[in-house]
């Protein structure tokens, strides 16, 4: 049984968002199209509350993008984005939201982040996603969305890690890159931790 996992494919993350992706709007028509390939489609949503500990805004002297420290890890400030009901946290009009069987909401806690879609940043609580795919008779996944740097990373090596064999879509995703660094490292520790580094187009 092969699953696709969409991450984070958000209004907030795709041009015009509060923390947009560049080009992060392509990855729609490539999520589309993988559709057809699976078994089945579930989608990770960033999730916020407001008083979010992650946001830049609820940090007093903290500038956006500083790295300060949120529930004892190291934490990146962000702008307010994804916050629970509005319309940067509701998926890209463009994404086909009919062929989702379930959306896993994740960044719901104040008090940590959560860049996985199985996890919460200190793997404290899961949300579920691990275990309804294996009641599901999931083996394999296929992972695209946003960004490669950040949420995609972690959902995709938190997938090898519980023993799906793990397939990123490289067309499928787009990255942060606040460093030069960023996207080919976050490939690279993805590659080391067993993850398949694909064309979407295979």
């Amino acid at each position: 049984m092969k699953a696709l996992i969409l991450v984070d494919i958000q209004n907030d993350f795709c041009p015009g968002g509060a923390l947009a992706v560049a080009d992060g709007d392509a990855v729609v028509a490539v999520a589309n199209r993988l559709m057809s390939t699976v078994d089945l489609v579930v989608a990770t949503q960033d999730w916020h509350p407001a008083n979010h500990g992650s946001f830049a805004s609820n940090n007093p002297g903290r500038k956006l993008f500083d790295l300060g420290d949120l529930g004892g890890l190291p934490q990146v400030m962000w702008p307010d984005h994804c916050v629970q009901w509005t319309g940067g946290a509701q998926f890209h009009p463009g994404l086909d939201t009919k062929r989702i069987t379930r959306v896993f909401p994740k960044g719901t806690d104040a008090t940590i982040d959560s860049y996985s879609g199985f996890f919460d940043n200190g793997k404290r609580k899961a949300t579920g996603l691990g275990d309804w795919l294996k009641a599901m008779g999931v083996t394999e996944v296929l992972i695209c969305g946003l960004a490669t740097d950040y949420c995609v990373k972690a959902t995709a090596i938190d997938a090898a890690g519980l023993g799906f064999t793990t397939r990123l879509m490289l067309d499928g995703c787009r990255g942060v890159g606040m460093q030069a660094n960023h996207i080919p490292d976050a490939l690279a520790a993805m590659q080391a931790a067993g993850v398949q580094i694909i064309n979407g187009k295979a």
